[in-house]
């Protein structure tokens, strides 16, 4: 204790020193960790800095900065984004609401106004439908499923409403091409009422999303001649909505015709037989007269005898078909109806506001 008291301010300064040792020893050993945490971070950003220098194109250096570079054609693509909105302009639905929400009382009347209006516009433009169905109706435009029905699957309605809309912007561009026949349209299957409708109301192609568009398919099979089918081209390229052409196929409407119906099939022609009448044989002696001369007036009356008649002969329709004509101008341009089967592709964009 003595020495306690005389050397008190050196006890309390060594205890001090050796707490001050402790608290800078774990100081230190907190750190440590530290430093070895942002040497991790340190080396990887060293693999990722030699990474990118190994790379193909090079990031870049002082003269060349392909990072930037990089950064300013995303800033076109986007503008560039931006003016092609312009040439992909949505297709109303049908119906269109401000609430953008559709009840089954409006999407009932619009498709029966709608597939009336089509009808017209077909009948106007001498564009031949489809007969009627097993249930009598008229042709529906793909929707035969849904026209009779005022209630429809939940959650289809504004799908429908959308596919009506664009299936009316396709047949606007066939009936203003005046083709001759709409022989069927086929689109996708949005509902689960579709499941129940007609096989030749759908496609089995499904649409395709991604970050920029929406693709949705159509089929379009119809009947016309050359000029009608680039009017058609020409209409799906000039129109403000995105219908693009995916792909075409053309094929002679007659030969379908004749292979799918034998009664469309050309009759075989009648060709009439030449008749030929051959002279009547001399009476005989006995009955001559004077002078060797038949006689005209003998008591022997000779009756005649007609000669036979041929019977009309069967030319098949190739060897009618195959014959020369005799004389007038030859033939350059035979033009034959055509029976096309399309299918379309419309991109509904994903613009931003």
């Amino acid at each position: 204790m003595d020495w306690i008291k005389r050397n008190l301010y050196f006890l309390i300064g060594s205890l001090v020193a050796l707490a001050l040792m402790g608290l800078a020893g774990w100081y230190f050993y907190s750190k440590w960790e530290a430093n070895t945490a942002l040497m991790g971070q340190l080396d990887e950003q060293y693999a990722k800095l030699k990474h990118l220098q190994e790379q193909n194109p090079h990031p870049g250096s002082e003269k060349v900065d392909n990072i930037q570079a990089a950064k300013e054609q995303q800033k076109q693509l986007r503008a560039w984004s931006q003016k092609a909105c312009a040439h992909f302009q949505k297709i109303p639905p049908i119906p269109l609401t401000q609430s953008g929400k559709v009840t089954s009382r409006e999407f009932s009347d619009a498709l029966s106004r709608t597939i009336d209006q089509l009808q017209r516009q077909a009948s106007a433009a001498n564009v031949a439908l489809p007969p009627k169905s097993a249930s009598g109706q008229t042709y529906s435009f793909s929707f035969e499923e849904q026209r009779p029905k005022l209630a429809f699957a939940a959650g289809s309605l504004e799908p429908l409403s959308v596919q009506l809309g664009e299936i009316k912007a396709i047949c606007d561009v066939l009936f203003h091409a005046r083709i001759n026949a709409l022989d069927g349209l086929q689109r996708e299957r949005v509902s689960e009422d579709d499941q129940k409708g007609p096989l030749t109301d759908y496609t089995s192609d499904k649409s395709v999303t991604n970050e920029l568009a929406v693709l949705t398919p159509y089929e379009v099979t119809f009947r016309c001649f050359s000029s009608e089918l680039a009017s058609v081209l020409a209409g799906f390229a000039s129109s403000p909505a995105g219908m693009i052409v995916k792909s075409i196929n053309v094929d002679p409407a007659t030969a379908m015709a004749a292979a799918t119906d034998p009664a469309a099939a050309p009759a075989a022609a009648y060709v009439p037989p030449v008749q030929t009448y051959a002279p009547a044989p001399p009476p005989p002696m006995a009955e001559r007269g004077p002078g060797g001369m038949p006689d005209r007036y003998g008591p022997t009356q000779r009756r005649y005898t007609p000669p036979p008649v041929a019977q009309p002969a069967y030319v098949p329709p190739q060897a009618v078909a195959g014959a020369k004509p005799k004389g007038g101008l030859p033939t350059v341009l035979d033009e034959r109806q055509l029976k096309v089967t399309m299918v379309l592709v419309v991109v509904k964009l994903t613009c931003p506001k």
